[in-house]
């Protein structure tokens, strides 16, 4: 996704400011969001694809003008597996000071979204922040997670193909992640356990 990609999906014109961008979004994603259209598929990618917009946005924004969304009220949820902060990863590339808040504010922004089960939207801040940090372990770990997380979600709601789907992407994203690999190996034992019980 590029930068004239982003203000189409949000029906901006290129150098819109923070709060058109968040204006626009809001306006959108209260049309579009999947809780409103639980069983309209192009909404949901629509939705998807404008949150993934807003995210790269704000992701080439200044920190200072792209100040945090207030979280939205919600039943907690338990994170199986944490997202570890940023700037602790020796093997992480060098960041600006304006990078280094932009993680640190997303990671954030991720475990919130966890808490609140919105997983397209952590999907979307994921992916986004591995457009913009390609090569940064802490980031691919986050995107693995956040796949996993909407895999482990998609078994409960019984879409086992897609399910599966997520499941290998975030093994993909990151194949030496041991931990990971245990945890998704225990949901794939789960995944068939429940396919075979549906015969």
């Amino acid at each position: 996704m590029n930068i004239a990609d982003s203000y189409r999906l949000l029906g901006l014109r290129a150098g819109a400011t923070y709060e058109d961008i968040k204006t626009a979004y809001r306006r959108l994603a209260r049309q579009l969001h999947p809780d409103l259209n639980p069983n309209d598929d192009r909404a949901k990618e629509r939705f998807i694809r404008i949150t993934e917009a807003y995210q790269f946005l704000l992701s080439i924004l200044p920190a200072e003008v792209s100040p945090q969304d207030p979280p939205v009220a919600a039943e907690p949820a338990e994170i199986k597996v944490k997202v570890h902060k940023v700037a602790q990863n020796p093997d992480a590339p060098e960041l600006s000071l304006v990078d280094r808040h932009l993680l640190q504010s997303s990671y954030e922004q991720l475990q919130d979204l966890f808490k609140q089960k919105k997983f397209p939207r952590a999907i979307a801040l994921a992916e986004g922040l591995a457009q913009r940090f390609p090569d940064h372990p802490d980031v691919r770990q986050w995107q693995a997670i956040t796949y996993h997380r909407w895999g482990q979600h998609l078994i409960q709601d019984r879409d086992y193909e897609k399910a599966r789907n997520y499941l290998k992407k975030a093994l993909r994203t990151d194949p030496h992640n041991r931990r990971l690999w245990a945890e998704i190996e225990q949901d794939f034992r789960r995944l068939e356990e429940k396919i075979y019980r549906q015969r």
